[in-house]
């Protein structure tokens, strides 16, 4: 594949459940002009994620039944991606539905806690709840005003949606939905993240501090400076005693394709510092234990398809589409990273 035919770098993204092309509502204060276009080109990246995870829905890459109501309002209409970003969008949200999945059974028996950043049209609290035997769950998600508002709009248009987030109640701050089934609790709050770091502190309304609790930033803190990256971590770190992270983003920005990765996102007005910062997996388990983390892990993409999936499930996949260009699979892989870790009680299952 030559270099003007790479993907371009946010494609792989979202849920998010896919490229939640999860641009996610990642936060940015209106300082100018330039600031308020590059907030709007990130809130816009959030479309990419919507139609890429419809696109690997669509395909059977993954079953996700309300993938099809964040992706039905996007220009366009269902757009199908290249087999090799079905396959990024497989793989990632595989893993990270791996990660929360075991979090969930190793806290089966207890009040547990997700807290999503950026969340944008992340679909995963919709199948998480949607499950019968779900229990003690409370779920926050925190983007933009304007992405938390169009997504209360989307719940009450949409029975199916609302079926499963019941009553919305809006107050000052956000949107929420507190006696869901089993004693769950699902909380959207309208905030810029970096927000967060203000001298008056702000409260997330809902937020337990005494139970386990995992942060899920898909592409989200990648877009803050280091500084605003590494507060809104801390935020939750000096909270929470018993907390887990998992991130996924970009790595490796100075060989030949991540230098084509970053010059797409140039083209876009889009910068990643935290690309320059942890450019590989050794600098992001770094970051994490830096950040209070007692263990830590990572994997790139394509090693979690080459080793996380099962060679049964590899040739399914396979077969959706097949997929002639190996070697550039090979070097988009390469080029993601899933890094987790955690500290506390809550992460037994992690430890596998």
């Amino acid at each position: 594949m030559s270099a003007p035919s790479i993907p371009n770098l946010l494609s792989l993204r979202g849920s998010r459940g896919g490229s939640r092309g999860r641009g996610r509502g990642r936060g940015g204060h209106p300082h100018s002009a330039a600031a308020i276009s590059h907030d709007a080109t990130i809130q816009g990246t959030d479309t990419d994620a919507a139609v890429s995870r419809m696109s690997a829905v669509s395909l059977g890459y993954l079953e996700d039944p309300f993938a099809q109501y964040f992706a039905q309002n996007t220009v366009g209409g269902f757009v199908r991606r290249l087999p090799i970003i079905n396959r990024g969008t497989y793989t990632r949200t595989t893993a990270l539905d791996r990660l929360v999945s075991s979090f969930l059974s190793g806290t089966a028996t207890q009040e547990r806690q997700i807290i999503s950043l950026g969340a944008g049209t992340d679909t995963r609290c919709f199948r998480l709840f949607s499950e019968p035997n779900q229990a003690g769950l409370i779920y926050h998600e925190i983007d933009f005003p304007a992405i938390a508002s169009k997504k209360l709009q989307l719940v009450n248009a949409t029975p199916r949606l609302k079926s499963i987030i019941t009553n919305p109640q809006v107050e000052d701050g956000g949107w929420n939905s507190q006696n869901l089934q089993n004693g769950c609790q699902y909380w959207c709050h309208k905030l810029d993240l970096r927000d967060l770091l203000k001298d008056e502190v702000v409260s997330l309304k809902g937020m337990r501090t005494d139970v386990p609790t995992i942060l899920i930033s898909e592409c989200c803190l990648c877009y803050l400076e280091i500084p605003e990256a590494e507060g809104v971590i801390k935020y939750f770190t000096e909270k929470i005693p018993n907390l887990g992270i998992i991130i996924y983003e970009p790595i490796h920005p100075d060989d030949s394709f991540g230098r084509q990765m970053v010059s797409n996102l140039a083209a876009r007005r889009i910068r990643m510092p935290t690309l320059d910062a942890y450019q590989d997996g050794f600098k992001q388990q770094d970051r994490l234990r830096n950040a209070g983390f007692e263990t830590v892990r990572s994997l790139s993409i394509n090693d979690i398809w080459q080793v996380g999936i099962t060679e049964q499930e590899r040739e399914r996949v396979d077969s959706l589409e097949g997929l002639d260009e190996v070697e550039e699979w090979d070097l988009l892989a390469d080029h993601y990273i899933v890094a987790w870790g955690w500290r506390g009680n809550g992460f037994q299952e992690w430890e596998h």
